[in-house]
């Protein structure tokens, strides 16, 4: 097959599944309404745990998280761990077909085509594709991540936190600990893209908490002040 149709299919296939409602489907399959319509009006696992339940919440961010990890197995099924690409940049060329495919799966939860290009924020699927390429930096940000969330009941904060540690774990693993990252050069510079995106998609949130309305998830909060 042509590296050019292969890439396409990388990109599109990608893209589609991240695009993958997973919140929306049980929601209607098994309650009879659209999530969109309760709680947040966010389809991703925080939304479904605090509408759904937790049990249901939890299926929806394996599935989140799923989607990620299939985009960069995509690349491995198509490419074989090789590309047939000349190659113009210092960088491997596999190492970069994952993270175009980690990107854009992000990018078909945050905007899917499914439903009307509203998704979710896309912190599990981008944690789903950078679990397959930087597992050490992802175990570190889930940490941090369970720590904010412990301690303020914000599951945005506590995304957006993890989605920073990321690219910032990487940097200093590498440049300060010497940890030796098997294609550091163009990850760290998607992680750093992945953490403006899911940033972005939050935006609304930050205005909450900056205001002092963002709803918290008290059941998974140590000290409670504030407005819950």
């Amino acid at each position: 097959m042509d590296p050019i149709i292969r890439l396409l299919l990388i990109i599109f296939g990608s893209y589609l599944l991240g695009s993958f409602p997973s919140a929306v489907i049980i929601s209607k399959m098994f309650f009879g309404f659209d999530i969109r319509t309760k709680g947040s009006g966010n389809m991703g696992s925080t939304n479904a745990m605090r509408v759904l339940g937790w049990k249901w919440g939890l299926l929806v961010q394996i599935l989140d998280v799923l989607k990620g990890v299939l985009a960069v197995s995509l690349v491995n099924f198509l490419f074989n761990g090789e590309m047939a690409f000349s190659n113009q940049t210092p960088f491997q060329d596999i190492t970069v077909m994952k993270m175009i495919a980690g990107v854009f799966a992000v990018i078909g939860h945050i905007w899917s085509v499914f439903v009307g290009f509203k998704g979710g924020k896309g912190i599990n699927t981008g944690g789903g594709f950078l679990l397959a390429i930087a597992p050490t930096e992802v175990a570190i940000a889930f940490g941090l991540f369970i720590l904010v969330v412990m301690l303020s009941g914000y599951i945005s904060l506590g995304s957006m936190i993890a989605a920073i540690t990321i690219p910032l774990t990487m940097f200093l693993r590498h440049n300060i600990f010497s940890v030796e990252i098997p294609g550091y050069h163009i990850i760290i510079y998607f992680t750093i893209l992945i953490s403006l995106i899911v940033i972005y998609a939050h935006r609304s949130n930050i205005g909450r908490i900056l205001h002092g309305n963002e709803n918290r998830f008290s059941k998974f909060q140590l000290l409670k002040f504030g407005k819950k």
